[in-house]
């Protein structure tokens, strides 16, 4: 009797030949004036992954989130969500197709309480119950926060109001600036988490942020953003490695946290002392037996 065959993996969201990309920028460029601030940036980024997007601050990262939600338009190049090309419709048509966003400045009302935020979020769906909002505040961690004026949520608690706000309109391609900023290790950690099952749930989820380790951990593919341009793509494995990104991004974050910290011990031994006291020198290792 010959051997069954073995069972068939079930494609996930987004895959296969015949499924177009959730989201794709093909050679887009923007100019304010004279600068390049993106030349000829590609990318894509697949339903059921998290791609992550990082470099230096003023790379361009938040110019490409304004190009891909149409807050900017691009000098050349294009948008496509899910094999359409989105280039010319307006922000809320893109939404109405999938599109979601947080912003590197938080943009909330900060009059209203967490749950009012998120409600009007749900209004662009037709389903603004104070029970929904409650609902995604939780999920992303702050239900006991719901009914407090985001006026006075400290930055990071803020952000997760904006997350579950993008989450309201159920996105299929999520895009998100700096969500980490604000937040504690812990924090970061369960975002981390909560990211990863949220790309799990069928979404494109497209990361901007500064926490390298985060991103490296957590994404599927990584491309680096330098200067406006691509300087490499790929797994979080092969960007770790990839010597033209130590040297354009980690290894200069590395350089600067070794400047600080060689500024921190400078300005601690030129602090003024009280009258009279003395300085403590510096620990020596005892001698060897």
């Amino acid at each position: 009797m010959p051997d069954a065959a073995p069972p068939q993996a079930t494609p996930s969201p987004g895959s296969g030949p015949t499924s177009p990309c959730a989201l794709e920028v093909r050679h887009v460029s923007v100019h304010f004036g004279g600068v390049a601030a993106l030349a000829d940036v590609s990318l894509r980024a697949e339903a059921g992954a998290i791609t992550g997007l990082i470099g230096p601050n003023g790379a361009g990262k938040t110019t490409l989130f304004n190009v891909i939600t149409g807050l900017q338009r691009p000098n050349q190049g294009s948008v496509h969500m899910a094999g359409q090309d989105v280039t010319r419709r307006r922000t809320y048509r893109r939404a109405r197709l999938g599109l979601a966003r947080t912003f590197q400045r938080l943009e909330l009302f900060s009059s209203l309480s967490a749950t009012d935020n998120v409600r009007v979020g749900l209004e662009s769906s037709g389903a603004p119950s104070s029970s929904s909002a409650v609902g995604l505040l939780e999920r992303v961690g702050l239900a006991a926060e719901a009914s407090s004026p985001v006026s006075s949520l400290p930055t990071g608690s803020a952000r997760l109001v904006e997350l579950a706000r993008a989450l309201s309109t159920d996105p299929k391609v999520l895009l998100l600036d700096e969500p980490c900023s604000g937040l504690d290790e812990r924090e970061t950690e369960t975002l981390g988490h909560l990211l990863t099952s949220l790309a799990a749930e069928g979404r494109a989820v497209v990361l901007v942020e500064h926490d390298t380790e985060l991103v490296l951990r957590i994404c599927n593919t990584v491309h680096v953003l330098d200067f406006g341009q691509i300087i490499a793509s790929g797994p979080p494995d092969r960007i770790r490695a990839d010597p033209v990104v130590q040297e354009a991004y980690l290894g200069h974050a590395q350089e600067i946290e070794a400047d600080m910290e060689q500024l921190e011990a400078e300005a601690e031994q030129a602090a003024p002392r009280a009258p009279g006291s003395t300085p403590v020198p510096p620990a020596t290792p005892p001698e060897p037996a």
